[in-house]
């Protein structure tokens, strides 16, 4: 006879009391500060509202200069200073009532009429979760002409791209891809279609791959709950193990800590109150606040009590966290493992390279023709970002040649000369000083963190070049 388990019954109900009884408050107040707005947000708590705080603001493109953080005894409250991306405070009433309703509505899970009606103009970009559409996930080995590849392939699939994120990291590669049935617009639904599409594009992702590499090609339909794109890039890049080759400076002392530009992480046990304390210095940047909850949330850590400030070109962060059972960080491997993993989310982001920005009218082999035209002039793609605006296709590439040197200005107006002038603006990476050969008889004086030089690839892509069949973009 088989046991039957018995477990009380919890009304959902019950879990929402506290919310009904006490509902989420949002303030945001103007005149305390000179220089900014103070996002003031009292809530009860829930493990993960804290980084969709971060979320709803940075998606704004919000800068977050200083938080304080602390959510002891069931109850959240935060106090964000934000700017706009001028450093001006935040003064269109429109946006204003945006991030109430969209933080409140964050607390309650779902969104409210005023969020769709308040009026706020925002840019599609490709961080935002697309609902409508099917998505492409894919992580493997980076290599020269991999987004070149799965886009081509798309497109002979007649899968339409809509919006697409791809990170690299320690030599390995997340994105993110969202489709639209090319012929009737639309998520592709057909089972047959779809196992045509995961087919082809797992023989693009396992070439060159050695046996036992992690590699991975998902089709995922549309979805309410989706997860928000550039998080979903950091599970990506956490499954792929981008983080094991990850060390921060090793030197000690608090003036070194203090000039050093380096990213220094430490913990510490804080035994009285039963926390371990993460201690985080490095270069400021955009988003830098969202990158690191990313990582303590989806590690399952529970943030407790948390200052965060930035001064000049430098960010710190402290925090205070237990494991999501109550558990602090005891043993070493658990600490150093932390460290990499946050080491990693900050070093993610960062851009390398040249950008260069594409806006033109969106179709069917867009990416494909574009990321071409970078792959047979020996460019390589260290990061991507690509959404549609009404029929507009707009994104930023950040490139580098295949040594991770900067791009000559020749190769430069070559690739512009084909894509189209009007299509193609160049910007350089703020933060990114571009690195120079450096001549030497001695192989052992090479960098090595410089990356690889594919010289295979290179030959390859000039045979393709030659022989290519295509016409060049129109904007």
């Amino acid at each position: 006879m088989t046991e039957m388990a018995y477990q009380p019954y919890i009304d959902p109900e019950y879990e929402s009391l506290i919310e009904r009884i006490y509902p989420p408050r949002v303030c945001i107040d103007n005149d305390v500060c000179q220089d900014c707005t103070l996002v003031k947000v009292d809530s009860a708590n829930k493990h993960g509202i804290l980084l969709a705080m971060v979320q709803v603001l940075t998606d704004l493109d919000l800068v977050i200069s200083k938080s304080y953080i602390s959510s002891d005894g069931g109850w959240f409250m935060d106090v964000f200073h934000v700017t706009d991306q001028l450093g001006n405070k935040l003064t269109d009433e429109s946006l204003i009532l945006y991030i109430q309703q969209a933080l409140c509505a964050n607390r309650r899970g779902g969104a409210s009429k005023e969020i769709e009606t308040c009026g706020i103009k925002r840019q599609v970009k490709p961080r935002h979760v697309s609902t409508e559409h099917t998505g492409l996930e894919i992580t493997g080995t980076d290599r020269p002409g991999l987004l070149s590849e799965i886009s081509a392939v798309l497109a002979e699939l007649q899968c339409h791209v809509t919006a697409a994120a791809a990170w690299t990291h320690n030599t390995r590669t997340a994105g993110i891809i969202y489709v639209e049935d090319g012929f009737r617009g639309g998520p592709i639904s057909d089972p047959k279609r779809l196992a045509q599409v995961q087919e082809q594009l797992e023989h693009v992702v396992q070439a060159h791959h050695a046996i036992g590499e992690r590699k991975s090609v998902r089709l995922t339909a549309p979805a309410a709950g989706r997860t928000h794109t550039e998080r979903r890039l950091h599970q990506l890049m956490y499954s792929a193990v981008d983080y094991e080759p990850c060390q921060g400076c090793t030197g000690r002392g608090v003036s070194h800590r203090s000039s050093c530009t380096k990213i220094h992480v430490s913990i510490e046990s804080c035994k009285e109150k039963g926390y371990s304390v993460v201690n985080m210095r490095s270069r400021d940047r955009p988003k830098l606040l969202f990158d690191t909850l990313c990582v303590l949330t989806d590690m399952q850590y529970v943030v407790f009590h948390a200052a965060v400030s930035s001064k000049g070109a430098m960010a710190d962060q402290e925090y205070f966290i237990r494991q999501k059972d109550g558990c602090t960080l005891e043993t070493e491997c658990e600490r150093r493992k932390l460290t990499q993993c946050l080491i990693a989310a900050i070093q993610r982001r960062v851009s390398h390279g040249l950008r260069l920005d594409v806006c033109t009218r969106n179709r069917i082999g867009l990416l494909s023709d574009v990321t071409r035209v970078f792959r047979e002039n020996g460019l390589s793609i260290s990061r991507a970002e690509i959404g549609s605006h009404g029929d507009k296709a707009v994104g930023s590439f950040y490139v580098t040649d295949a040594s991770g040197y900067e791009v000559s200005p020749q190769t430069v107006e070559l690739v512009r000369k084909e894509i189209g002038g009007s299509v193609l603006v160049v910007n350089r990476s703020p933060g990114w000083t571009p690195k120079t050969p450096k001549m030497s008889t001695s192989i052992s004086s090479v960098d090595e963190d410089k990356p690889r030089f594919w010289i295979g690839t290179l030959l390859w892509s000039k045979l393709e070049r030659l022989s290519s069949n295509f016409g060049s973009i129109r904007s």
